[in-house]
């Protein structure tokens, strides 16, 4: 049995993925011996004994019992809700989407229009045995479809620039464009299911849709309201298309999805971290552990293990030195070549490698004031464009590569496109048309330095933002720093152990990090990309890249899907948005007494993906 839940589009690796509601190699064991006695081995170490804990350790702290928002959209966050949630459907380790028809069904009954009905099960409920139902799918479309936000003082909707008379309820970090398609549902006569009817294609509508993470009757609850009282709100308040002033009541559920579920230590409400999912959170010791233990109302078949300990343990040298010690039974760290080498000299331990879905960059920030604003400049994009290039063209992203990522894979290469990995089809001709050749992989002092005085910006200061206690990303910083000093700009360290929270907020000119893709559909895109991107950190804005993500998302063609992000991906570069640096190497290491584990999860759910099948042998 797999999990069933998935819950992000995109987010920042290390910490942030993209939300998807909305949205390797195993070394082989070379013993011999008589062949009885290996088959008899293996069986024994194949059917892993019930019960039994399993520690693993995660390089990030749990900040969030709701991990949708633009604040908490963290992989560890995601990834310890995975665990407590469940939903319609999940992927497996090859990109595949998986109905869980334990808990439901959903299906497409028409494509012109596209129409598609969601039904859980009866039977199916929160752990305190409110049922998941019709009040948990409308607060989840609610959320996902922004039908209740308005830009401007019109009232229209759509990927408008924003502005000071914008209503804004929930604070999703995913992209809304998908299921803005499906105007407004109908719920069923079951009190269990929902119909959706789009106005156009969707070629997310697949994985367009889940159960979010929050028990709609304890928002309700908090908000004023009872089940009924949000289902009636929920059904009859006006879009943001039909009016521009403020619902009190939908803003009370807004407000309290928005914040009321973040929480570092376990609340004192248990109604806070009820669960539809196969585990429970049974305690949260802030910045060190979870504990998970097995959901008696869980719908589907009980998991395997009694207890679950997630310990963060940030340092990749200690995640070794524990999982050698017999602390932790599985480590996720950061791969480095020093990490590599460190495992593979360990006994009783496996390894799993692969390429990540995720990929480091630097990002200039468009809207703050700073060196890469136009308002700096009076309003002068030119001269504001000519800045960010001459910062980018000083980026020595050859030396990045060689420092982080070449030393544990021969062959890597500089990533060179904002829409795909290098793993991926399309990106070899996306590449070759894109225009990131304007920016030399070992970088350009002296063209960058021509490129300022042409601006005729003397000694611009960059903030750089960072997550100082990440070894890669202090390498990424310290190179980059250099460069650009050399190159006449002035650089301020703007490193930060929390410097998640601090995305979108104003106070830095440059940030480091990475995104992590979920590994299906194209609505990560826009998540980031669009100007009203719910993870757009950095202020961008071009409306013609604008209309080719709402073309993306009602193109139902794969392969035209990836001919429109090639036409995409080459305004990144001409607006001078940042830059990549490389698609992230992955590293998985587990002791040999658990399993559950010897397959390669490339999306940011990681380990967890399968977490209900974990086990530990000999208890």
């Amino acid at each position: 049995m797999t999990i069933r839940r998935i819950t992000g589009g995109v987010a920042a690796a290390a910490a942030l993925a993209l939300v998807l509601t909305a949205c390797a190699n195993t070394p082989s064991d070379d013993a011999t011996g008589d062949a009885t006695g290996d088959a008899a081995a293996t069986d024994a170490a194949t059917e892993a004994a019930s019960g039994g804990t399993l520690t693993v350790a995660e390089t990030n702290a749990f900040t969030s019992l709701n991990g949708e928002t633009a604040d908490t959209n963290l992989d560890i966050n995601n990834k310890i809700l995975n665990a407590t949630h469940g939903g319609f459907w999940y992927l497996n380790p090859d990109m595949e989407i998986v109905h869980d028809e334990d808990f439901g069904t959903f299906e497409k009954t028409s494509d012109d229009p596209l129409t598609v009905t969601y039904t859980v099960n009866d039977g199916v409920t929160w752990s305190d045995g409110d049922p998941v139902d019709a009040d948990d799918l409308l607060l989840s479309w609610a959320i996902y479809s922004g039908y209740f936000n308005s830009l401007g003082p019109d009232g229209t909707t759509g990927d408008e620039a924003s502005s000071a008379d914008d209503i804004t309820y929930f604070d999703y970090a995913g992209d809304t464009g998908t299921m803005a398609l499906a105007g407004k549902p109908e719920v069923g006569d079951d009190g269990r299911s929902l119909t959706f009817t789009y106005s156009q294609p969707a070629a997310d509508w697949e994985s367009a849709f889940n159960v979010a993470q929050t028990p709609a009757h304890v928002v309700a609850k908090n908000a004023g309201l009872d089940s009924a009282g949000l289902i009636d709100l929920l059904t009859t308040a006006a879009s943001g298309a039909e009016t521009t002033e403020e619902n009190a009541e939908l803003r009370a559920v807004a407000d309290f999805w928005n914040t009321g579920f973040n929480s570092t230590t376990l609340p004192s409400d248990p109604e806070l971290y009820l669960s539809s999912g196969p585990f429970i959170i049974s305690e949260i010791v802030e910045n060190q552990s979870v504990t998970l233990v097995p959901n008696e109302s869980f719908y589907g078949e009980a998991p395997k293990l009694d207890t679950i300990i997630m310990r963060t343990i940030g340092d990749a040298t200690a995640a070794v030195q524990a999982l050698q010690n017999g602390e932790v039974d599985v480590i996720s760290p950061q791969s480095s070549a020093d990490t590599l080498q460190a495992l593979k000299a360990l006994s009783g331990v496996e390894i799993v490698q692969g390429d990540q879905l995720s990929y480091d960059h630097l990002d200039l920030t468009f809207n703050n004031g700073g060196p890469f604003d136009p308002a700096t400049y009076g309003g002068d994009a030119e001269k504001a464009l000519a800045v960010r290039e001459a910062f980018l063209l000083s980026m020595p992203r050859q030396a990045i590569l060689d420092a982080i990522v070449t030393p544990q894979k021969e062959g890597a290469e500089v990533l060179n496109s904002q829409l795909f990995v290098s793993s991926q089809a399309g990106y070899a001709d996306s590449v070759a048309e894109n225009g990131s050749d304007a920016f030399p992989l070992a970088g350009d002092v002296e063209a960058a330095k021509a490129k300022l005085a042409e601006a005729g910006v003397t000694s611009p200061t960059v903030r750089i933002l960072y997550n100082t206690n990440n070894p890669n990303r202090v390498n990424s910083y310290t190179l980059i720093a250099a460069a650009a000093t050399e190159a006449g700009f002035t650089v301020v360290d703007a490193g930060d152990p929390k410097w998640s929270a601090r995305l979108g907020d104003g106070s830095y000119d440059a940030s480091i990090f990475g995104w992590i893709s979920s590994g299906v559909g194209v609505s990560g895109v826009p998540q980031i990309f669009s100007t009203t991107g719910g993870s757009n950190m950095n202020g961008y804005s071009n409306a013609e890249a604008d209309a080719l993500m709402e073309k993306l998302l009602v193109t139902t063609d794969s392969d035209e899907q990836v001919t429109i992000q090639q036409q995409i991906d080459p305004f990144f570069f001409a607006d001078a948005y940042g830059l990549p640096l490389f698609q992230s190497p992955g590293l998985e290491a587990h002791a040999e007494g658990v399993s559950g584990f010897d397959v390669y999860m490339a999306n940011q759910t990681g380990v967890w993906w399968n977490v209900a099948d974990w086990a530990v042998s000999g208890s």
